[in-house]
């Protein structure tokens, strides 16, 4: 049902529960547990969506686009010109005070997901917006390359599987228990694994279609995962992965990746999300350098907040 609506001279504001709503982006519409109103304000000109971002609004009068999720952001549907951008982020912050909100954050998501990330973010640093943080993604882009890479690589993968001894499974997910084994290797590995078990759950649940596990075993016993998510219909994002600290093979995780490209080249996706590599320290770069033999691409994820 829609909340609200404003007019202006070409544009118009509406914004409506975003619950029970289609986005390609299926996070915007998942009900995150504490958050009473997820909002979408979407930028409108002749019934034709042009912009649009989704916001979780919280009792002590934050709006965070998205939390608990990878990013949230706005993305632009149609051709849109700066200054109609700048009057959608104005139109949006004027809505959000008149909603007597206090802090705005918005993590905008890498270019390959937005394509105007540049000029979004451009844009709201010059709406009083201050950077939060900036983490870099690496990407390996491109549907072609995606199937050259798998049909250069298949025969080492298989070759290197069968002299470690190794089983490589990837499917839907059946069971959760791979969770704690996640978070158990990370733990004894020195760092936690910042996931919500209980949301994770839910939405494998509620979009079964979008999640992929890969496990490798060796004699029957799990010695790897990898989680994949398609975020969008045409990517596939590595979002969790762990190898048991105890395990003799230094091979597992480029098993790993090796079958996600085998997944994203079946599922004719456009491009792969290998996620940033970041410590509590700083940059990750030995993560970084095993991460470059699987990307072309390297692209920011900037948060943004703006408080009043």
């Amino acid at each position: 049902m829609e909340a609200y609506r404003k007019e202006t001279e070409v544009h118009e504001l509406r914004v409506f529960s975003s619950i029970g709503e289609s986005h390609p982006y299926f996070l915007r519409n998942s009900p995150i547990v504490g958050i009473d109103r997820q909002l979408d304000f979407a930028w409108v000109k002749k019934g034709k969506l042009k912009a649009s971002i989704t916001f979780s609004i919280s009792d002590n009068a934050d709006a965070v686009s998205l939390p608990q999720s990878p990013f949230g952001g706005i993305f632009v549907e149609m051709n849109l010109s700066s200054a109609s951008l700048e009057e959608f982020v104005k139109a949006v912050l004027v809505e959000l005070k008149r909603r007597q909100i206090i802090t705005v954050r918005i993590v905008q998501p890498p270019k390959p997901y937005e394509p105007g990330s540049d000029l979004i973010n451009y844009i709201l640093f010059k709406n009083g917006f201050e950077q939060e943080a900036v983490l870099s993604h690496q990407f390996f882009i491109g549907k072609k390359k995606i199937k050259k890479f798998v049909k250069k690589e298949q025969l080492k993968f298989q070759t290197k599987a069968k002299e470690s001894g190794v089983k490589v499974q990837v499917g839907s997910i059946q069971n959760f228990g791979f969770l704690q084994e996640i978070r158990t290797w990370n733990r004894e590995k020195g760092y936690e694994s910042s996931f919500d078990e209980k949301r994770l759950i839910a939405q494998v649940s509620d979009y079964p279609e979008r999640y992929f596990l890969i496990t490798v075993s060796k004699d029957g016993n799990a010695i790897g995962h990898t989680l994949a998510v398609k975020l969008f219909p045409d990517s596939l994002y590595y979002f969790l992965s762990a190898v048991h600290p105890k395990s003799p093979l230094k091979s597992v995780g480029e098993l790993c990746l090796l079958q996600l490209f085998q997944l994203a080249a079946e599922q004719n996706t456009n491009f792969i999300d290998l996620g940033s590599s970041d410590t509590d320290a700083g940059a990750n770069h030995s993560l970084m350098f095993f991460k470059s033999r699987f990307s072309n691409e390297i692209s920011n994820k900037i948060s943004w907040i703006l408080t009043r």
